[in-house]
């Protein structure tokens, strides 16, 4: 839209059916989105409007929220599923508090998907070959993509608390600031876009898949999560002692209780389940530990005002709005159920049946469609459009013959 256009008000308006559009960029049928595909209208969020600094001519980009003709949200919107689960705490006089991990690889660029990434050559000539995990050295080369990513930051108001080469080739994290959960589903979409903007300025190339690489870890996008009384900011995982209380323990029993129904939610890929099954501290389960990263549900070793529990399965591909909705909504639905959580579990352990989660897309999906949980703090519409889309996106896949395939079965009797 024009500056001219945008400031003086004008309705933007789009097709309900985009929301569902696959990743391939084709549709599911009509009935998933309202037969007539009607339009919905984007009503940009004042807070976050922001002129991109790394854009020549200058533009603009307003997040928007995406709502039906009548005023009301459409539940085919991520962002709207995420500010409804925030009513539903503030209904409580609570208010959910969050921070974003996330991870992502620097490759160089890659115009043939045949041949597997690779990263940059570095200033010394050669590339990374795997052995600078948590270094401080600046060889790679990446110095001034990493600077105009830190001035872009910014001016678009997007903190940052820790950043690091992480245990892949060419991977690093990022943590962002803990605060409000809508704010921090806004600067991680911002954050994911700024890198993969800046990137291509570099001539680089910025990959956010679960995935990438074979035989490295995968890139997570782990969400920390507490809740506080909307009067004092107290955390009510705490009380006057220091000491858990019953909604932490309430909370970590409906994370437990969604982790299942809510996989596809957090793992949204055919490659998702890549990371979630050759794990790097990547943990396909629902068990919950202290500072243990082999469960899926972390408690970092924290003062009793930082206590907080760490989803650590979705991955660095995954929606943030949809993501951050889903695991607050389980958390919501433990609390209001008073859900209690299995035992905690240290050191080496097997994980129980009633707490693994499904491998593949399509065992996801499958638990997803069977689940009254996720319909009701979702709704129907939202939840079959959604497997209507992933199903579409599942077939495309199947559809292709795979390297693997060729190198090794065609030579089988």
């Amino acid at each position: 839209m024009t500056a001219a256009g945008f400031l003086e008000g004008r309705r933007l308006q789009m097709a309900r059916g985009v929301l569902l559009q696959c990743i391939m960029g084709g549709y599911p049928p009509a009935r998933f989105y309202g037969s007539d595909d009607g339009d919905l209208v984007l009503v940009a969020d004042p807070q976050q409007i922001h002129r991109l600094p790394w854009s020549q001519p200058p533009r603009a980009l307003a997040i928007c929220d995406a709502d039906e003709l009548t005023g009301e949200s459409s539940r085919l919107s991520t962002r709207g599923q995420l500010k409804a689960v925030i009513a539903r705490y503030a209904a409580h006089g609570l208010a959910p508090v969050v921070a974003t991990e996330l991870e992502f690889f620097v490759f160089a660029p890659n115009p043939d998907p045949a041949r597997p990434f690779q990263p940059p050559v570095g200033l010394d000539g050669r590339r990374e070959d795997g052995h600078s995990a948590f270094s401080v050295s600046s060889n790679n080369g990446l110095r001034p993509f990493f600077n105009e990513v830190y001035q872009c930051m910014a001016a678009l108001g997007l903190p940052r608390d820790t950043f690091m080469h992480e245990m892949g080739v060419s991977q690093f994290e990022i943590n962002l600031l803990h605060g409000d959960a809508l704010l921090l589903a806004d600067q991680t979409f911002l954050f994911k876009h700024l890198l993969k903007e800046v990137a291509l300025k570099h001539g680089l190339t910025v990959v956010c898949m679960a995935k990438p690489l074979a035989h490295t870890p995968g890139s997570s996008m782990h969400i920390h999560q507490s809740v506080v009384e909307l009067d004092s900011g107290r955390n009510v995982f705490s009380d006057a002692a220091g000491e858990p209380t019953a909604a932490f323990r309430h909370f970590i029993g409906g994370q437990q209780a969604g982790m299942a129904d809510f996989t596809a939610l957090f793992a949204p890929n055919v490659n998702s389940y890549q990371r979630l099954c050759h794990p790097f501290a990547s943990p396909n389960n629902a068990c919950w530990s202290y500072d243990n990263r082999s469960a899926g549900l972390r408690i970092p070793a924290s003062s009793p005002v930082a206590r907080r529990v760490e989803n650590r399965l979705p991955g660095a591909d995954a929606n943030p709005y949809l993501a951050i909705a889903a695991s607050l909504a389980a958390g919501l639905h433990g609390i209001e159920n008073r859900l209690e959580p299995s035992a905690a579990i240290q050191g080496e352990f097997q994980v129980p049946d009633n707490l693994s989660l499904p491998c593949t897309l399509h065992a996801a999906l499958e638990r997803l469609k069977r689940s009254p949980l996720a319909k009701e703090l979702f709704g129907v519409e939202f939840i079959e459009g959604y497997i209507a889309s992933k199903n579409l996106e599942l077939t495309s896949f199947l559809d292709e013959i795979t390297p693997w395939e060729r190198r090794v079965l065609a030579a089988q009797a």
